[in-house]
């Protein structure tokens, strides 16, 4: 081969700093490509911001403007509990009784009621029109000083919550999060689990929201199998305590269906409470953040196990960014928080 010409070595050298350019902007744009991949790894996967009865650390809890107030705040879902009334409605409310602290009387649904005044009541013994009558929104609660109040506030049933939902979020894109509030240790004081599923699975039904939207959840894992056995489509969130875990001599809690913890395969609590919860088919593990003693109870190894059975991890309640921060790190799927 001849040399080159004069020629062709100029316009080499012309071209030299375009075709390298050439090279940069290729090698930049697979350099980008794979960071917007990692990128996209990371922003794809969904956290759940849950709001804590809609979120009380902002307002009066399950009611309709903690509710609001949680959207706003960019809930990804509404947590809520619900009790069964004495003719049979869900209705939005926490305790199993009536507290002094969160409603006040104000007159009897109908003269002369004996069951007047209702505050102290049991939920279960009493009717719809008697909860009507009581004011839930003018007490703050002390643990919550910022908590706005709303005087006159009823407690909703869980039908009109949902109405009210569909009005806020018309394209539904609001996800739900609905324990039921019954009490395995003192079964008289709340209705049965046939009662709180049915119940509850027909307000589910009728709320115009995909199944696939709406958690159940209970630290009374007999209603989650109840659940699950009525309809599969339903996913459910095995809540478990320290004091619904632990028994002082290793005996069978109540709260988790007749398993004893003791019993499931592992070399340590955490890793049998996952196994527990896998083994009533929960989808969700969702326990308690730390301990009364503010020790951890939800660690990285329960975590990592749910997780290896396919299930997600969302932890209650957390209010703590430095929590959240190690959470977030042991890759939990979200967290149930009074501060969305």
């Amino acid at each position: 081969m001849g040399f080159l010409g004069r020629d062709t070595i100029t316009v080499a050298f012309r071209t030299a700093p375009f075709l390298a350019f050439l090279v940069l902007v290729f090698v930049g744009f697979q350099f980008c490509l794979t960071i917007l991949e990692q990128a996209s790894s990371r922003t794809t996967r969904k956290f759940d911001i849950q709001g804590h009865r809609g979120g009380r650390g902002d307002a009066i809890e399950n009611t309709l403007p903690s509710f609001a107030w949680g959207l706003i705040n960019g809930a990804t879902t509404l947590e809520l509990d619900n009790g069964i009334t004495k003719d049979g409605v869900a209705i939005v409310w926490h305790d199993q009784s009536i507290t002094s602290e969160k409603c006040q009387d104000t007159t009897p649904a109908f003269e002369g009621d004996p069951d007047f005044p209702y505050v102290g009541k049991l939920v279960v013994n009493l009717t719809l029109a008697q909860i009507r009558t009581l004011d839930c929104g003018s007490k703050r609660l002390k643990e919550f000083p910022l908590q706005l109040t709303y005087p006159r506030t009823k407690i909703s049933t869980l039908k009109e919550v949902f109405a009210f939902a569909r009005c806020a979020d018309p394209e539904r894109k609001i996800q739900w999060n609905i324990e039921s509030k019954i009490n395995a240790s003192h079964p008289a004081v709340t209705h049965g689990v046939d009662v709180f599923v049915a119940k509850q699975h027909a307000e589910f039904i009728s709320s115009s929201y995909p199944l696939s939207q709406i958690i159940y959840q209970s630290l009374d894992w007999r209603t989650l199998i109840a659940m699950k056995e009525l309809d599969s489509r339903i996913r459910t969130s095995a809540l478990i305590s320290y004091f619904t875990a632990v028994t002082a001599d290793n005996t069978t809690s109540p709260w988790q269906a007749g398993i004893r913890l003791v019993d499931m395969p592992g070399p340590s609590l955490d890793v049998k409470i996952a196994n527990a919860a896998h083994s009533i088919k929960a989808d969700i593990l969702s326990p308690q953040v730390v301990t009364p003693l503010a020790e951890p109870f939800t660690t990285q190894e329960m975590v990592d196990k749910a997780h290896e059975l396919n299930m997600q991890v969302i932890p209650w309640t957390v209010n703590n960014l430095s929590l959240v921060e190690k959470l977030t790190g042991w890759m939990v799927d979200g967290i149930i928080t009074d501060h969305p």
